[in-house]
């Protein structure tokens, strides 16, 4: 049988192939020893302030200092400062000065969750519960019967801030949210997704003990109020002053016989957060000044004084201006920006939402999605050709696995990042990211090697693009 002519134009054709085909034994090795990693602090953060926290005390082991104004930095010195706890910035002083541009890394460290309203407790039924108001994007009945961590701060009256970790641990009580069951849901069953749970539906069930001690009303409350009182020192005005959440009970871990994917709660975006610090943190000399800049409310619009709007940042970039005598505005003009977020993951079970000429899949690298946005790129910053020839070239220098993105067919996707926001500040933009599965789920699903290849593009991005 004679074999197919095929032209030599063919080459012409972009060639998408699964990236396993093209890892060595030593590139899975380090893949997994990352993933490793990666699974570790998702399992100490599970929220924003955790995160902070958690990279700060892996940045000072690395060598990274909070950034002193005044201070004369030296290139290979490495600082960083906390936005307000709930945001972070950190940096690696390069050979050329600040005007010369610098090279960044931005993603966001909010994820949807359950926060509390101001005045949550309530009682009824013999039971108690936590109301709340859910902060981001989510499917509402995904929320229901799962195991939920209480995680956050309280400032009490007396000025102390105190921290609330309750269900991570061994031994610790879990909450949840109650459903209907089938048996009594005909008319709940007819009802859309969108309307079968509510948002004031989504009460957190936290008792049914009543005070022994107590012949009034609101008797199981007073038994809760005085378990949070003892261990804590809360009384109920406290909640005026807090900052809690119901996260997800789960652990992140390897997913499939083959521990091919990985699965978490706030894979979005804390699996590029995680990429862009790591990176920063193995980098040596740079020749223009490497930062990683993470983020705050990007679920609620990058607004407030720790959203990527917020002038924090600005006058951190600032800060290492005036250590050589740069022009911020300058330094902005000649620097490049990775927005690293995630993307949406083709999903075969839902075949019908992607264009798959434009979509993501697992296994293929990071995604490169030159526009977000929804309604006619709504909201998008929309990269340069330039822009992007300048990416695809590091990726093509570093041998980066990759994939073009698109959020979905154009009149059903849509969606944001902070990219906008950066090139707003007259930066030079591009999103790139790990594709998901159930993004916004209270468990989320990545593949191993999307991971590890985010990780190797930030570091291109740090080494000059």
């Amino acid at each position: 049988m004679s074999q197919k002519k095929e032209s030599p134009r063919r080459q012409l054709l972009m060639q998408k192939k699964n990236g396993y085909e093209k890892l060595s034994p030593d590139d899975l090795r380090a893949m997994d020893e990352y993933c490793s990693a990666y699974i570790d602090i998702m399992n100490r953060a599970k929220t924003e302030r955790e995160f902070v926290k958690e990279t700060i005390r892996l940045a000072e082991s690395s060598g990274f200092r909070p950034l002193e104004r005044g201070t004369k930095l030296e290139p290979g010195d490495r600082v960083y400062r906390s936005v307000r706890g709930k945001g972070l910035c950190l940096a690696v002083i390069g050979r050329e000065p600040m005007e010369q541009g610098t090279r960044i890394v931005a993603a966001h460290i909010d994820s949807p969750r359950l926060d509390l309203k101001p005045n949550p407790l309530s009682e009824e039924g013999g039971m108690v519960y936590f109301k709340t108001h859910y902060y981001g994007g989510i499917k509402k009945y995904q929320w229901v019967t799962i195991p939920l961590e209480l995680h956050g701060v309280v400032v009490l009256k007396s000025g102390e801030t105190v921290e609330i970790n309750i269900g991570a641990q061994p031994g610790d009580p879990v909450f949840t949210i109650t459903d209907l069951l089938p048996h009594l849901g005909a008319d709940q069953m007819k009802k859309t997704m969108a309307e079968g749970i509510t948002g004031e539906a989504l009460r957190v069930l936290l008792g049914s003990r009543p005070d022994p001690d107590d012949e009034g009303d609101n008797r199981v409350k007073i038994m809760t109020l005085g378990i949070l009182n003892e261990i804590y020192g809360i009384r109920e005005e406290d909640f005026l002053s807090a900052e809690l959440s119901l996260v997800p009970g789960f652990k992140a871990g390897e997913l499939g016989f083959d521990r091919s994917l990985l699965a978490a709660y706030g894979h979005d975006d804390r699996v590029c957060s995680f990429a862009g610090f790591k990176a920063l943190t193995e980098l040596d000399v740079p020749d223009k000044t490497a930062v990683c800049i993470l983020t705050d409310k990007e679920e609620i619009g990058s607004c407030g004084v720790s959203g990527a709007q917020s002038e924090a940042y600005d006058t951190f970039f600032d800060d290492l201006c005036r250590q050589d005598g740069s022009c911020l505005r300058v330094c902005y003009e000649n620097s490049f920006c990775l927005s690293c977020d995630v993307t949406n993951a083709h999903d075969p079970l839902y075949a019908d939402v992607d264009e798959m000429q434009n979509t993501t899949e697992i296994n293929y690298g990071v995604g490169i999605c030159k526009y977000t946005g929804a309604r006619g790129k709504s909201g998008a910053s929309d990269a340069s050709a330039e822009v992007m020839g300048r990416l695809r070239a590091a990726f093509e220098r570093d041998g980066i696995i990759w994939q073009s993105s698109d959020m979905g067919k154009v009149d059903k996707g849509g969606g944001g990042t902070v990219a906008v926001f950066f090139a707003n500040r007259d930066i030079d933009t591009v999103d790139a990211g790990v594709p998901v599965l159930s993004m916004h789920a209270p468990y989320e699903v990545v593949s191993k090697l999307d991971t590890y290849m985010t990780y190797k593009a930030a570091k291109a991005i740090y080494k000059g693009v």
